[in-house]
């Protein structure tokens, strides 16, 4: 039976270690190091177990799918910090907590790699079909496959455009200059030459307009929800390719269903929804060259580890020093 660390709550305050909440999965090894030294009680914000031990709660650690707001930090008066283990801010009400005193640590750079990795294996299936031989066939039956099986374009013959030059957009302008792509982005800020990765800043019009694959890489701010609209996605080549594993929400699911219906040549790799899981009423469903994943992009062991690790700014927070990494 699992520890109930509650039971601890009624020792003498001095000697009782912080009580640390996690709401969903931590990796095997970032959890032992959090149970090693504090209090810790895995549930669900909606849990009864949790609402029983919210007056003692001094750390919260999230990852996507836990919306830490003021209503949840209403019944957290101990509460010292939040930790996403994961990159995106979106879940957390960044003001609210400002505003009492609560700090918020995540792991920004955790699972770039990983993310990369995931767009270029994208990339990949959309320009260049693969087939693999089951069993033996004739020498008709193969010639006619290499007839079939052909990629119409090489990568250095195409333009890659990127929507939002941070850490993961610009790996992916490294990985695809090296391959041959052309490389354009447009950024809200103005990104120095340095830092750039060889990619040519663009205004949002030429990005849309002239990109063959375009790649989504925008925070989930409040202020881009809608963001890719209706306009830019008609503004697009009748046979590009979209590819997003940022946030479903910054793109108008309903206008981008109606725009690849009209081009049947063009496709979406979509990896991010609104809402998550999605229902038979998500536009997207059934439209034949819309690919639909659930939320891989992440998903390595390496990059759930590095997520999980955001225990020790955690730790860091309680014990009164500097987290490394701050959301603020």
């Amino acid at each position: 039976m699992e520890p109930n660390p509650l039971s601890s709550l009624a020792r003498d305050p001095a000697k009782r270690r912080p009580l640390v909440v996690v709401t969903e999965h931590l990796a095997d090894e970032a959890a032992e190091w959090l149970e090693q030294r504090f209090e810790v009680l895995r549930c669900g914000i909606h849990e009864e177990r949790f609402v029983d031990a919210a007056p003692e709660v001094e750390a919260l650690v999230v990852r996507t799918y836990t919306r830490v707001d003021e209503a949840i930090l209403a019944h957290l008066p101990r509460l010292k910090v939040v930790g996403r283990a994961g990159v995106g801010l979106d879940n957390i009400d960044l003001d609210a907590c400002k505003a009492r005193g609560v700090q918020v640590v995540y792991a920004p750079d955790a699972n770039t790699q990983a993310v990369v990795e995931y767009i270029l294996c994208l990339v990949c299936d959309v320009l260049r079909p693969r087939l693999f031989l089951e069993e033996p066939v004739d020498s008709a039956e193969w010639n006619l496959i290499r007839q079939d099986v052909v990629g119409l374009w090489q990568m250095n013959e195409l333009t890659l455009g990127i929507l939002g030059l941070g850490r993961i957009g610009k790996r992916v302008a490294e990985v695809a200059r090296a391959i041959g792509f052309t490389v354009i982005y447009h950024d809200i800020e103005e990104i120095p030459a340095e830092r750039r990765a060889g990619a040519e800043p663009v205004s949002l019009e030429r990005l849309f307009a002239e990109s063959d694959l375009l790649t989504i890489h925008i925070d989930g701010r409040p202020s881009n929800r809608g963001f890719v609209s209706r306009d830019l996605i008609r503004s697009m080549r009748p046979d590009s390719y979209l590819i997003n594993t940022s946030r479903g929400f910054v793109l108008d699911a309903h206008a981008l269903a109606e725009w690849l219906r009209e081009n049947p040549a063009a496709a979406a790799m979509l990896d991010v929804h609104d809402p998550e899981p999605f229902g038979e009423d998500y536009p997207l469903v059934d439209v034949p060259n819309a690919y639909l994943a659930p939320h891989l992009a992440s998903r390595t062991m390496t990059a759930m580890d590095n997520m999980s690790w955001v225990v020790k700014d955690i730790a860091a927070v309680l014990a009164g020093r500097a987290p490394r990494f701050p959301a603020w």
